[in-house]
């Protein structure tokens, strides 16, 4: 039975390119994002391209929507073997700390955090126990790099990182990969890069990060040596030691 990728938070960007990087494997490709519309439309350009793709509609704001969509790519597909959670919605803005409370926190821990959790625990017993599969979260820099006026979104991936982190240490030896990849960048063509300029984004980080765009096959093939060569936890853009 060909392999499943399933892309949670779907967009033109690296949602795209990882369709048609893992595709071009031969894996069957489930698309999940909020608009149905705009879904149904890239699983119609994949499809047109030879790759097998099923849009999934569902919103990922609410964690209680993780378990549902997962069950119902596997009732569609039979399996599935990878995840790759990257939603990041247009408009996603960073608070500075001094504003953040309970109230703000909250949706961003919800899309961030805790939904990709429920879906890690949805998908990890059919990977243990089949002895393969991958699991890789985007995050953005300040999940490890965190900055004065630039928080909000850092303390939501950071917890996933660390999430990450302790859970390729527990399924590692049972064939399972998890992996996070953490950029301080924006990405070619997806909402982010649609919503902020490059100038945009330096404006509020000091001048440094904004300088960065990558391109999403790129990163796509990034994606792909990660699942397949297994010899890292986590991705950093710029490099560390760069």
């Amino acid at each position: 039975m060909p392999q499943v990728v399933a892309i949670f938070g779907a967009g033109s960007g690296l949602g795209t390119a990882l369709a048609r990087r893992f595709g071009k494997e031969g894996f069957r490709v489930a698309l999940v994002a909020r608009r149905a519309e705009r879904l149904q439309a890239m699983a119609e350009e994949l499809a047109s391209e030879g790759i097998e793709a099923v849009a999934f509609p569902a919103d990922l704001s609410d964690p209680a929507n993780a378990r549902p969509v997962v069950e119902a790519i596997r009732e569609h597909f039979g399996r599935i073997d990878v995840v790759s959670y990257q939603p990041l919605p247009g408009g996603t803005a960073f608070i500075p700390a001094t504003e953040l409370d309970a109230a703000r926190l909250a949706p961003l821990v919800n899309l961030f955090l805790l939904t990709p959790v429920e879906i890690a625990h949805a998908v990890l017993p059919e990977m243990t126990e089949r002895g393969d599969g991958g699991f890789i979260v985007t995050g953005g820099f300040t999940a490890a790099d965190p900055q004065p006026h630039i928080s909000g979104i850092g303390p939501a991936m950071s917890a996933i990182r660390n999430f990450v982190y302790s859970l390729n240490g527990e399924v590692a030896g049972a064939g399972v990969y998890a992996g996070v990849s953490t950029l301080a960048a924006l990405i070619k063509d997806s909402e982010s890069y649609a919503a902020m300029s490059p100038e945009d984004l330096a404006t509020v980080t000091g001048g440094v990060t904004g300088l960065h765009v990558l391109d999403p096959d790129e990163l796509a093939e990034t994606y792909w040596q990660l699942y397949t060569k297994r010899d890292r936890v986590e991705y950093r853009f710029p490099e560390i030691n760069a």
